[in-house]
């Protein structure tokens, strides 16, 4: 008996003895198992690389590295895996808004290879954003093998993301909340409980297989003092504005790195650009977790002596220069590693510039001597949550991630404050998520809020084209076109030449009176008749610029046209029909 007759019998069993909501719940535990597992495969493959790397003894060998990774990595992404790596959480939100939440089953292990190879090799970005992918891409497919519909089909991408974050750090809580942030956004109370399940059991996947081995953690050393509130307040607005530069010039980098057009040159031209970095601000290298951690353990000192051209220099001051070189160049090493063909994430990355910025006002502060010490631990890891917040665009996700990789609540109070601040600083300049920001100005991706723009979305033109009007050549006469309108169940003709180009439309309001005028149906043609129509369509328009057009005309119908070529007509009436049944079926759903 064959897999396929094993799983169809299955489904029958099911639809018989399981109740849709309780096989939805079943479905989102196995993603969760699944997503754990990929997690730990990821984390140990990095590790792996990571560890045979630091085996190599000679001296500034690891500068050659990154280059080799991104190198590798752009050429399997082009030539075996054939895909366009780019930011994977974007593409998940773009597979989600006009995909039907259909991914590409490659998509469920090429993230993870890819990353595995660039961050293990030194490149400086994260692994979350790959894990993500690779977690929305088993939930997108085990619901498609089990038959689920959009909606189901959406919230397992949820579930491997949630259990993805949820195994990489051992947070469940976080991953929960990121996928109800970042991916989901518009979640029923229904669909908690596939998204608990599925991180829970991310997290014990993880637990069991590694122990405390996650990305990150921290014990908390220093109490929080209700007297720091005021500087809490501060580090929030610069956290805010950091997330700002971040998202910027990680973008701009981007940009300038992709004017390269061919494969191999831009990965090793992007990879010795990034070495050159590297090679002066050593704590670039990777992700970035043990730098922080090196802060947090109070050996600040060691994240300058770990770069080979000022391992004597010891002035607590030039610790607070080389802090800021860290935090002004980490976006271009960023940039630089996704946008000459490396993969990986930006949570990392913004984790690490918002543990930066905490150290370094802290760091200040106390240098100054002003009016008290603050904690720099407890700074470094609030300033996490800041920028990660204003990045991203997910306070809560920030919030919730801090306070469990430290393993407590303690700093829950600065840790809101902070995001909050952060949060609203950032908005104010950037509207959109750096995720979602690309995809919501190309219109691929309707903010949440917007209902209407949402359902209209899901209607093509293509299919919205009515094709069966009767065309008339501009010089034919009013008498034949009596004769199409006797045969015509509609009351609009298109005038077409012989290459079928639209000279323009002729309506039965436009022939009424004369059209029984025997004298005038021999005299009077068609090209007389006809007016221009107040606007063209395109079959591959955008439902919301096809709609402001009827919005801005008036109009009922419209002709379309491609390449100069008459297709249809689109109707306005056709359209609303079709927004009222895809709006039933989305309830029903």
């Amino acid at each position: 008996m064959t897999l396929k007759r094993l799983l169809s019998k299955f489904l029958v069993w099911r639809i018989r003895h399981l109740s849709t909501k309780n096989f939805v719940i079943i479905v989102g535990g196995v993603v969760g198992i699944v997503g754990g597992f990929a997690a730990v495969s990821l984390k140990s493959t990095v590790h792996f690389i990571q560890e045979h790397i630091r085996e190599i003894n000679v001296d500034y060998s690891y500068l050659l590295f990154p280059v080799i990774g991104i190198v590798l990595t752009a050429i399997l992404a082009k030539y075996v895996l054939r895909e366009q790596l780019g930011h994977g959480i974007t593409s998940i939100l773009f597979y989600i808004s006009k995909k039907s939440s259909i991914i590409h089953r490659n998509k469920m292990f090429s993230r993870m290879i890819t990353s595995g190879i660039t961050v293990g090799c030194g490149g400086s970005v994260g692994l979350e954003a790959p894990i993500v992918v690779t977690g929305s891409a088993i939930g997108s497919n085990i619901g498609r093998l089990m038959h689920l519909n959009y909606k189901q089909r959406t919230l397992m991408i949820g579930c491997g993301a949630a259990a993805a974050i949820s195994g990489i750090f051992n947070s469940p809580v976080a991953g929960v909340i990121f996928s109800i942030e970042v991916i989901l956004t518009d979640v029923t109370i229904g669909a908690f409980i596939p998204l608990l399940i599925a991180s829970v059991l991310g997290s014990l996947v993880s637990m069991l297989l590694l122990g405390d081995d996650v990305l990150f953690s921290f014990e908390l050393t220093d109490p929080f003092e209700a007297s720091d509130f005021i500087y809490f307040l501060f580090l929030g607005a610069i956290c805010g504005l950091v997330s700002v530069y971040f998202t910027r010039v990680t973008l701009w980098t981007e940009k300038l790195i992709s004017k390269v057009k061919s494969v191999f040159p831009r990965a090793v031209i992007g990879g010795i650009a990034l070495t050159v970095i590297i090679f002066v601000l050593a704590p670039l290298y990777g992700e970035g977790y043990d730098s922080i951690k090196l802060i947090l353990q109070g050996k600040a000192q060691e994240i300058v002596s770990s770069s080979a051209l000022f391992s004597e220099v010891s002035n607590p001051w030039f610790i607070v220069i080389f802090g800021l070189g860290i935090l002004l160049m980490k976006p271009f090493a960023t940039g630089l590693t996704i946008g000459a063909g490396g993969n990986g994430g930006i949570f990392a990355p913004s984790l690490f510039i918002g543990g930066i910025t905490g150290f370094l006002f802290s760091q200040v502060n106390n240098l100054l001597n002003f009016n008290q010490n603050i904690s720099v631990s407890n700074f470094t890891l609030v300033g996490m949550c800041g920028v990660m917040s204003g990045v991203l665009h997910a306070p809560l996700t920030a919030i919730f991630l801090i306070a469990e990789i430290t393993s407590g609540y303690t700093l829950f109070l600065p840790l809101m404050l902070v995001s909050a601040v952060a949060y609203s600083t950032n908005s104010y300049f950037e509207k959109y998520s750096f995720y979602t920001s690309k995809l919501i100005k190309s219109g691929d991706l309707i903010p949440s809020h917007d209902k209407d723009k949402q359902v209209l979305s899901l209607i093509s033109i293509e299919k919205m084209i009515e094709k069966d009007l009767l065309t008339i050549h501009p010089e034919q006469s009013l008498e034949d076109l009596v004769s199409l309108i006797k045969k015509s169940r509609r009351n609009i003709f298109p005038v077409v030449t012989e290459k079928n180009e639209l000279k323009g439309i002729i309506t039965l309001d436009d022939v009424r009176e004369i059209m029984f005028n025997v004298e005038s149906q021999k005299s009077v043609i068609a090209e007389t008749l006809m007016h221009r129509p107040p606007e063209t369509v395109q079959s591959n328009e955008k439902m919301s610029e096809v709609m402001a057009k009827f919005e801005k005309t008036g109009a009922w119908n419209l002709p379309v046209i491609d390449h100069g070529e008459y297709v249809g007509i689109v109707s306005k009436s056709r359209i609303f029909n079709a927004y009222r049944t895809k709006l039933r079926r989305q309830h029903k759903e």
